[in-house]
């Protein structure tokens, strides 16, 4: 199984969110509809500007077969190899125009990231595992999925319960043993002293 990763951290912050971090290596486990509407109504309670949601899901389960298989075309190469050993695949769009007022949302892609996270903090709440992917097909994306003017293929998603490394081709398990690293506090904030 996966090792624990937690984060070395300057300051304390909740377990799930140090613990939490984004394999590639999922268990041959399926996750039930239960569990994954739970993911998906914990992105749907994210917060959004003027509560406009501009973020929505294309969502295959392996056991699917062919709508996994329709999915996982949709990730460039080097992400299918890995991914398709996920329970599931999401793909993650914005509506980049406001419903209100038909003008450009310049949030959509913030909102979209909040309803993201909310998911990953759920899946990790009840021991899933989540890998955010920009590595995907744009274009096909909207040819295969017939999209509308104005949503925007943004990510994909992994989610399963975590794996085993060993099943990962070798350049992947190395990956998978590094270390997690982050910026430190003072080279991202500003305004704050004595942060490091």
């Amino acid at each position: 199984m996966t090792a624990p990763k937690d984060a070395v951290t300057a300051y304390p912050i909740h377990p799930l969110l140090r613990e939490r971090w984004s394999p590639r290596a999922f268990a041959d486990r399926p996750v039930d509809a239960e569990t994954l509407g739970s993911l998906l109504e914990a992105a749907r309670w994210s917060p959004s500007s003027y509560n406009e949601q501009p973020w929505s899901f294309i969502v295959a389960r392996r056991q699917d077969g062919p709508e996994f298989a329709r999915v996982l075309a949709c990730l460039v190469p080097g992400n299918q190899a890995w991914a398709q050993g996920a329970a599931v695949l999401l793909l993650a769009l914005a509506r980049t125009n406001s419903a209100r007022t038909g003008k450009p949302n310049r949030h959509a892609f913030y909102d979209l990231g909040q309803a993201a996270a909310h998911l990953t903090f759920q899946a990790a709440s009840m021991g899933l595992a989540v890998h955010q992917m920009a590595g995907i097909e744009v274009e096909k994306i909207r040819a295969d999925f017939q999209l509308p003017e104005g949503v925007e293929p943004a990510t994909a998603i992994a989610v399963g319960y975590p794996g085993d490394p060993e099943s990962l081709p070798e350049r992947l398990r190395e990956r998978e043993g590094l270390p997690r690293e982050r910026k430190s506090l003072a080279e991202m904030v500003e305004g704050l002293p004595n942060l490091s």
